[in-house]
């Protein structure tokens, strides 16, 4: 099978990565501006970058790559590597769609799996894709932003389930390639705006779903929101007989043109349903990393990565101001992974997202957390957790407590306040309407206390 609608057989040497910054336009209005040119694509080498002197110049240019791009003591103008060992900028890689939006890609274009260079998926994902820079082909060319509203869910439902059945999409239904095919992660999912022009992320059911996901991913969110992390609003939207998660993404924001949120201010705290409607807004955009980019390792190297090691990057590439927050809360999620289950917990799913008032790299709202149901009594996460490894247990957890607090009994304490939350989450769940399928799934998933800790942990974990 060959393609027929667009070629990669023969990739561009050069592609144009464009940022998108507050006032990047005229001074005043948020758009996107060229940053710089990818280069040395179709070669067997790892390609180079080059930053525009215009683009360093302006006032709220942002870093492509804080790792092997960064902006300090750059110049413009001169040829820039990948960072040893690595064959590709972990900044631009991060714009670029994963398993599913690969899958939708490869679906648009009639081709193989496997068969399209690294340079077709960064032009394909369209301009909704996650973060603040773009892709194309020149200078000249202009976004593609797709239009997909919630309205509209049912259509983009049906070109899901025809890609994951590795089905052809009718061609009355090209136009909802967009919003599919610049989403990450391996589940069918969409990006649609809402009613107000917001952004959110639409997540769909799977034909190998042992319970519905929207409950299981969005109660699991609220519990995390009700324990203290960080998590953007959720909605669960009816689609004829089947439930869709919709997340607010969390790299978009509204306000006046040029303008940019103060430093460590949420996103949605700005959305247009909360302001006056007389008010003119503009979209702007927040610059995104995952956590694999921050810390400058390869996809091989990650997989022996732990969250004391996202710790030490946060401590060194972190926004100063937010590096003492950023940490505890990193602890945090480990621990709630452990209490959930969540064992999809890859340097993928940890990210960072640059604050343009603090200067700098902070973590992310929470994202990706789903429980596994599994009979296994020994439990592992998919980093390491402490000085056992993997294994899922709050002593390991606790084993390296100084990389994330002071002292130990702040640790404790924190763990405390997760469990509190964690042995009375059936209501979250119970909240969006879980059926009793989803409930005896979760129960599966979640564990007592008992369970994950120690005889004399649990006892201190409780008496504290």
């Amino acid at each position: 099978m060959t393609s027929k609608r667009h070629p990669y057989f023969h990739p561009p040497k050069e592609a144009a990565v464009f940022a998108h910054i507050a006032g990047g336009l005229n001074g005043k209005t948020n758009g996107f501006v060229p940053a710089g040119m990818l280069e040395n694509l179709n070669a067997d080498t790892p390609p180079t970058f080059t930053y525009g002197k215009r683009y360093i110049e302006r006032k709220n240019a942002i870093e492509v790559d804080p790792r092997a791009l960064p902006l300090i003591n750059e110049t413009g103008g001169i040829k820039r590597h990948v960072l040893p060992d690595l064959m590709e900028f972990g900044g631009i890689r991060d714009a670029a769609p994963d398993a599913w939006g690969r899958r939708v890609i490869e679906n648009k274009l009639n081709v193989r799996t496997g068969v399209l260079p690294e340079i077709a998926y960064l032009l394909e994902a369209g301009s909704d894709r996650v973060g603040a820079l773009d892709v194309r082909k020149t200078l000249q060319d202009t976004e593609n932003t797709p239009l997909n509203q919630e309205v509209e869910l049912n259509r983009l439902l049906e070109v899901a389930d025809k890609i994951e059945n590795n089905e052809p999409v009718p061609e009355h239904l090209f136009q909802y390639f967009n919003g599919l095919g610049s989403a990450g992660g391996a589940r069918p999912k969409a990006t649609v705006r809402d009613e107000n022009g917001i952004l959110w992320l639409a997540k769909f059911p799977s034909k190998g779903d042992r319970a519905c996901n929207a409950v299981l991913e969005g109660g699991t969110l609220e519990l995390a929101r009700a324990i203290g992390l960080r998590v953007p609003p959720i909605k669960i939207q009816e689609v004829g007989d089947k439930r869709v998660l919709l997340i607010r993404r969390f790299d978009r924001y509204w306000a006046k043109p040029g303008f940019i949120l103060e430093a460590g201010e949420e996103s949605w705290n700005r959305d247009p349903d909360h302001l006056s409607s007389n008010i003119v807004l503009e979209e702007g955009r927040i610059p995104f990393c995952s956590a694999l980019t921050l810390m400058g390792l390869s996809e091989h190297e990650a997989r022996a990565s732990s969250y004391d090691a996202i710790s030490q990057a946060i401590r060194a590439h972190g926004a100063i101001s937010f590096v003492a927050r950023d940490v505890k809360e990193i602890f945090k999620r480990m621990v709630f992974n452990i209490f959930a289950n969540n064992n999809d917990d890859h340097l993928r799913n940890h990210a960072f997202i640059y604050d343009v008032a603090a200067k700098g790299w902070r973590l992310s709202p929470l994202y990706d957390v789903l429980p596994m149901n599994v009979i296994a009594q020994e439990r592992y996460l998919h980093l390491e957790i402490g000085e056992y490894g993997r294994v899922a247990t709050l002593d390991n957890a606790l084993s390296r407590w100084p990389a994330f607090y002071s002292c130990r009994k702040e640790a404790v304490k924190a763990i405390q306040t997760i469990w509190l939350f964690m042995r009375e989450w059936m209501p979250y769940f119970e909240n969006l309407n879980a059926s009793e399928l989803d409930m005896d799934y979760l129960k599966g998933a979640f564990r007592k206390l008992e369970d994950l800790a120690s005889a004399e942990l649990s006892k201190e974990i409780r008496n504290h």
